[in-house]
């Protein structure tokens, strides 16, 4: 049996029926299914110790808070981070605004920005944003080839003395290719840059080692990852904390205030929480340390080789029906799980909508990657399918069998 046949009973969903049909869930990369774990751990904390953290001395705050600061360790340790790297914040997006926002503030002289072509909105709207504020900022782009591979030697054109920030996917979320992070980073800390790694994708989906790679800032959602929506993580290496002043001022994240009538001052608290205005997304920590204590016990090494078997069972069927194209390497060797595709005399939201009615969950368009899109010739977008854990080939034969009906 199985790995994914013994975990599909801790996720009530995949029983459901949807216009007849049992639901197949391929809409990973947008947003993972839960287990009944993640969702008891949520409710027992909001039934039994629900309070605000930080600031009571009463039991129920004293638990909150424990229960709150064990989870940041338990999300520390699941990237070989140290608890006061890791900055809450919304989602991914949010974390990479985040260093968008530092980096504007301490510009000097003509700079640039390096990104790539398979990039998420997320990781070039910012880059705009901070070139519109600062003129004397370039946003470069680094190539790919036609099968989808970032072109390393196209990477270190671009980035010379005056690159302040690398910024790069580890997977795109339209190719599924992977890129080689610790190559990524040498090039960008060789010539005194910053690295960013949009993790988005490749979190939830494969050990992701932070020290190992030399990564200085790393971006993850837990709502991608089993855990819950709204939270998401800023990896920030800890040289480089006290250099970044905060984005948003308020309680919590002070050491202390004082006003008289010449003004007022205040003073910082300490990493992570000098980052952390405000009250936080509190179950929600909690929830992703109980998805990332799930994703442990099933083993990160074997959610990476049943999705390279799922990728390669796909690429391989969905080869055999006419009219047909695939994005990305063919080789299921260099893509994490997704494959993305667009069908002959057909939309992709059409295929999408078809699909649907079978009871099959994808997502079409262009997933937040036009340019990517309209650099390898899908001008209308791509249907894309994504497999998670709980994914099983009898899902991929059917989705073929539906396709291939369709279009043929």
């Amino acid at each position: 049996m199985m790995l994914s046949e013994l975990l599909r009973k801790d996720f009530p969903i995949l029983e459901r029926k949807i216009n007849g049909y049992p639901l197949i869930y391929f809409d990973n990369a947008a947003s993972s299914l839960k287990p009944i774990q993640v969702v008891e751990e949520i409710s027992n904390f909001y039934l039994y110790h629900y309070s605000n953290i930080h600031r009571g001395v009463h039991v129920l705050s004293e638990e909150a808070t424990e229960m709150y600061e064990k989870s940041r360790l338990e999300i520390a340790k699941f990237i070989n981070a140290s608890p006061e790297e890791i900055i809450f914040v919304r989602n991914t997006t949010e974390a990479i605004n985040l260093v968008s926002l530092h980096f504007s503030t301490c510009i000097q002289g003509n700079v640039n920005v390096v990104i790539s072509d398979m990039e998420h909105h997320s990781n070039i709207v910012p880059w705009i944003i901070l070139k519109k504020k600062n003129s004397s900022v370039d946003i470069r782009v680094a190539s790919i080839t036609s099968e989808g591979i970032l072109d390393l030697s196209s990477l270190e054109d671009k980035v010379d003395e005056n690159t302040i920030l690398v910024s790069i996917t580890h997977v795109s979320n339209v190719l599924g290719t992977i890129n080689p992070v610790k190559e990524i980073c040498k090039i960008a800390h060789e010539n005194n840059a910053y690295c960013l790694i949009d993790g988005a994708q490749s979190v939830p989906h494969m050990p992701v080692n932070v020290k190992e790679l030399n990564i200085d800032f790393l971006a993850f959602s837990s709502h991608k990852m089993l855990g819950p929506t709204g939270l998401g993580v800023l990896y920030v290496k800890r040289e480089i904390l006290d250099e970044i002043e905060p984005i948003y001022g308020g309680g919590g994240m002070i050491s202390y205030v004082h006003c008289n009538d010449k003004g007022c001052i205040a003073s910082w608290a300490s990493p992570p929480e000098k980052y952390e205005a405000g009250t936080p997304h509190i179950v929600g920590v909690i929830g992703l340390a109980s998805a990332i204590e799930y994703l442990e016990r099933t083993g990160m090494n074997e959610i990476k080789l049943h999705e390279e078997k799922l990728t390669e069972y796909m690429l391989e069927k969905i080869q055999e029906i006419k009219g047909v194209r695939i994005a990305g390497p063919l080789d299921y060797r260099k893509r994490s799980g997704i494959v993305s595709f667009a069908v002959e005399k057909f939309s992709p939201h059409e295929v999408a909508l078809l699909l649907s009615s079978r009871g099959i969950a994808v997502r079409s368009g262009y997933h937040c990657a036009q340019p990517l899109h309209e650099k390898l010739g899908f001008l209308e977008g791509t249907v894309r399918a994504s497999f998670y854990l709980y994914n099983l080939p009898w899902e991929i034969d059917e989705f073929c069998r539906i396709l291939k009906e369709f279009i043929t």
